[in-house]
C-alpha cells in the first residue's frame, strides 16, 4: 500500500474496525441494527512483500450504538444494554474464549489506478478458514475496505432470541480503515 518498501503497523489508535449487524424476524421492530467496534486489533502492511496481515481480538468487540436506517442512534441503548449485548456476542456468538483471534493473511495485494487495492487472502474466524477478496478505496488519505461475511460459512450461528422471532441476519458487514 505504497510505503516505500517499509513495514507499517496499525492498531485501534491509528485505524478503525467496525462490524455492523442487521435485525430480522417477526419482532424485528423492537430490535436494533448495531454498530460494533473492534477495540483491539493489529494490521501489518509489508510493502516490500505486498502483503497484509490483520489480527483481531474476538473478545474486544464493543457495541457502540444502535443504528436506525443507517444513522447512529446513540440514545437507543443504555450502557448496561450495550455491555450485555457485547457479552452475548463474545460468549454466545463468537465463542471468543475458544476462538480468541480472528486472522486475515493476504495471498495477493494488487494496486489499482484509482489509488485502491485488490486484496485476496484467507480469513480464519471461529476456527474456520475461507478465502476472501476485498477492494480498498482511497478516501481522505485512508484506505477503506468493506466486506460482507456470511456467519454460517464460518460455523457462527447468528444470534436469536424469543424462539427465533428476534434475530440477527446471517450477513454482517465489516469496515476497516487505515491511513494511506
Amino acid at each position: 500500500m505504497s510505503y516505500a518498501g517499509a513495514m507499517a503497523t496499525y492498531d485501534a489508535a491509528t485505524a478503525e474496525c467496525f462490524v455492523f449487524t442487521f435485525k430480522e424476524g417477526l419482532l424485528s421492530k423492537i430490535a436494533h441494527d448495531l454498530k460494533i467496534r473492534v477495540a483491539r486489533f493489529q494490521v501489518d502492511v509489508d510493502d516490500a512483500r505486498s502483503s497484509v496481515t490483520v489480527e483481531l481480538d474476538a473478545g474486544s468487540l464493543e457495541v457502540v450504538c444502535a443504528m436506525r436506517d443507517g444513522v447512529e442512534d446513540m440514545g437507543a441503548l443504555s450502557a448496561a444494554d450495550r455491555d450485555k449485548i457485547g457479552g452475548q456476542i463474545q460468549a454466545d456468538v463468537l465463542h471468543s474464549r475458544q476462538h480468541p483471534k480472528i486472522r486475515f493473511v493476504s495471498s495477493s495485494v494488487q494496486a489499482r489506478d484509482d489509488g485502491g487495492f485488490d486484496v485476496a487472502g484467507d480469513l480464519t474466524l471461529h476456527g474456520v478458514t475461507k478465502s476472501i477478496t476485498a477492494k480498498t478505496v482511497l478516501v481522505n488519505e485512508r484506505q477503506e475496505a468493506e466486506i460482507v461475511l456470511h456467519q454460517p460459512d464460518y460455523g457462527v450461528k447468528p444470534y436469536k432470541a424469543m424462539m427465533g422471532t428476534l434475530k440477527v441476519q446471517a450477513d454482517v458487514k465489516v469496515k476497516l480503515s487505515i491511513p494511506a
